[in-house]
């Protein structure tokens, strides 16, 4: 992981997706993150709040996956949580309009 002090997401975000360059790992990140938004919405759709407590848990969970079985790497997130939290929604957004293979 890579000491480097960011000043901003601009400047982080090659080293995120440096961190993601298996294919596997990023498709894993995009289920984990779309399968978030889903839950969210049925949450809000039958009002049991108590499923918030599982986003984190589909989310960081398919990820930390990807990143351990596949990259072979320790997520971004233990040493740049902010930075990776928005990272992983840009990633998702560019995967699923075709912008990032």
């Amino acid at each position: 992981m890579s000491d480097q002090k960011y000043k901003n997401f601009k400047e982080f975000y090659p080293f995120y997706l440096s961190e993601h360059s298996n294919k596997t790992c990023r498709i894993l990140h995009v289920i984990g993150s779309s399968l978030v938004i889903a839950v969210l919405i049925f949450t809000i759709a039958i009002q049991q709040y108590k499923l918030l407590l599982l986003l984190p848990v589909i989310g960081y969970g398919f990820a930390w996956v990807g990143h351990y079985v596949f990259e072979k790497n320790t997520p971004a997130t233990f040493k740049y949580p902010l930075y990776s939290f928005i990272g992983d929604w840009v990633m998702w957004w560019q995967f699923i309009t075709l912008k990032l293979k």
